[in-house]
């Protein structure tokens, strides 16, 4: 969904969000700047921001030396973009970080620091993808890692049995 020009209202305090032009992707960010300090990126603008190198220089520089009121991260958030009522989903494989995401229209609102925490995490998607790899090879046991470091591709009798110790068949 393309950035609408209207404001915005903050999911989580209620208050108007400023709009924030990031000249180097051509996006205005809305970003809660008189209230709790949170940040809503329409759908596919949050990607452009989560990794070490990307700069968030005039994010960081529109937040800093603010007092931000304190909000309930549990509540339920409305998406200020489409109303849709927003789902609570975890940032990593690493469960440390919820963020409030709208299934509706694919936007997202981090709490206040969220994004920082977000890309302390790890240093590239590549890295990311890699800790959801191991941690699926962890669930679903070492036979599915070793028919794959074996060959290139999972043969249908691996896929079979391993169908078979999830579902009992």
């Amino acid at each position: 969904m393309a950035d609408t020009l209207k404001p915005l209202n903050c999911p989580a305090c209620g208050k108007e969000m400023e709009k924030v032009l990031i000249p180097s992707e051509g996006i205005n960010l809305d970003i809660c700047t008189d209230g709790c300090g949170g940040i809503y990126f329409d759908n596919r603008e949050f990607a452009k921001f989560d990794e070490q190198h990307e700069d968030i220089s005039e994010i960081l520089a529109k937040l800093e030396n603010k007092s931000f009121i304190h909000v309930d991260e549990s509540q339920t958030r409305l998406c200020p973009n489409c109303g849709t009522k927003m789902v609570k989903n975890h940032s990593s494989i690493k469960k440390a970080i919820e963020v409030d995401e709208c299934y509706a229209c694919g936007g997202k609102f981090l709490d206040n620091s969220e994004l920082v925490k977000i890309r302390q995490e790890y240093l590239n998607d590549e890295e990311r993808s890699a800790d959801v790899i191991n941690y699926v090879y962890q669930t679903v046991g070492s036979e599915l890692k070793e028919q794959h470091s074996k060959h290139s591709t999972i043969k249908q009798s691996a896929l079979r049995s391993l169908f078979g110790k999830l579902t009992g068949f």
